[in-house]
């Protein structure tokens, strides 16, 4: 393809569809399912921690997968990953529609997880690939505005999918978009990676691969950085049962009051990143992201201890700092991928395992440590946009 081709409107709506489907496959696979939980638990005859079961085994794959996408990748190119990834997730979304028993679903979820991450790690290195510095930033506010809607549509679909056909019909509808990206994909992804820039598949060089990214502090700063600034508004939505319901007194079908706002705010803040892409320096950017950030967790501070929880105030904060992270992630994720300018698909990998390691404390520690006091929660995002910013600053040092 020439480079005059990759500069079409045309051609870059398309990819950016493409890869923010494709990026989008992971958490829609677990969104999707959830409404269904009692419906699946009752049908297969299932305890509740083996439903549970159902969830973790995903999820755990899908982390342990970040090493491996993005390298594999570098050896074998990047269509041939991204196209075989979403094929065995549509392979693995049928074994789980037809599913007998909650053993064997645990086991077509875990194959789910395996491949539905490499959407979200070899898209990255893609657009690094094709594009420069600018026109990359455009892209990836493009992909992430694809990316936050994914929270928003998946759970309708898979309840509307669960009251009128039951809970094999949700697999039935994943194995169906796993089929419609792998046609899509074989049909209009390029290869951005030429043979003459990959990586021996061999431990010794995958080894040496993984001690070069891993041991590198900056880059270690920055998965950091993007991991904290995440979480700082993702510890509201792992707490939200308890936010929503008891502090605030709505009912599950009025948490829209939470996710409407975080949703708002990453697709705001991805199009304020790719407005500024070429008129903002990285550096710039990011300082206005952490100003809407600090400006956000600040209020909410101030507003918990000194006023009741109560709408829209208490998620009013929440929009503001989602828009911030979602401001920075472009930039900050185009810097983590040009420090390794060969090895772009392993830094995509390793980025993800590290921001993810953060998202699983966050989940298992501090969100159950904090969700029972508003105060308490407030000052766990202020936390986490310091601990980001710190980050940043330890970055620029280097």
């Amino acid at each position: 393809m020439t480079a005059a081709a990759i500069h079409t409107t045309r051609f870059r709506v398309a990819l950016a569809a493409m890869l923010g489907a494709l990026a989008s496959l992971g958490p829609f696979a677990v969104d999707t399912y959830l409404p269904a939980f009692s419906g699946m638990q009752a049908a297969l005859n299932a305890t509740p921690l083996e439903m549970q079961q159902t969830l973790s085994a995903y999820l755990l794959a899908f982390g342990v997968m970040f090493l491996f996408h993005g390298a594999l990748s570098d050896s074998f190119g990047r269509k041939p990953l991204m196209v075989a990834g979403v094929a065995l997730f549509g392979l693995a979304s049928v074994g789980a529609a037809l599913s007998s028993s909650v053993e064997a679903l645990i086991g077509w979820r875990m194959l789910q997880g395996v491949s539905a991450g490499a959407g979200i790690v070899v898209g990255r290195a893609m657009i690094r690939d094709l594009y420069s510095e600018e026109d990359a930033q455009r892209l990836m506010s493009t992909v992430t505005l694809f990316f936050g809607l994914a929270p928003v549509i998946a759970p309708i679909i898979g309840g509307l999918l669960f009251e009128a056909l039951g809970w094999r019909a949700i697999f039935w509808f994943l194995a169906a978009v796993g089929l419609l990206l792998t046609l899509a994909g074989l049909r209009f992804l390029r290869e951005s990676l030429p043979a003459s820039r990959r990586q021996p598949f061999h431990p010794v060089a995958l080894m040496a691969g993984y001690r070069e990214v891993g041991a590198n502090l900056p880059f270690l700063w920055l998965s950091l950085m993007v991991g904290f600034n995440f979480n700082g508004f993702f510890l509201y939505i792992l707490s939200a049962p308890v936010f929503m319901g008891q502090h605030l007194g709505l009912s599950p079908a009025e948490f829209v009051w939470l996710f409407i706002p975080s949703i708002a705010g990453v697709v705001t803040g991805s199009q304020i990143s790719g407005r500024t892409a070429g008129k903002l320096s990285r550096e710039a950017t990011v300082a206005w992201a952490y100003g809407f950030m600090a400006l956000a967790a600040t209020a909410n501070v101030v507003y918990c201890f000194t006023q009741p929880p109560a709408l829209p105030w208490s998620v009013l904060p929440i929009f503001f700092y989602a828009a911030g992270s979602a401001m920075a992630f472009p930039t900050v994720s185009l810097i983590t991928l040009d420090l390794f300018p060969t090895r772009r698909g392993m830094a995509a990998s390793l980025q993800g395992l590290v921001s993810g390691m953060v998202n699983t404390v966050t989940a298992g520690v501090i969100a159950p440590a904090v969700f029972d006091d508003p105060r308490a929660l407030a000052l766990a995002m202020a936390a986490m946009m310091a601990a980001g910013f710190v980050c940043w600053r330890l970055y620029r040092r280097r």
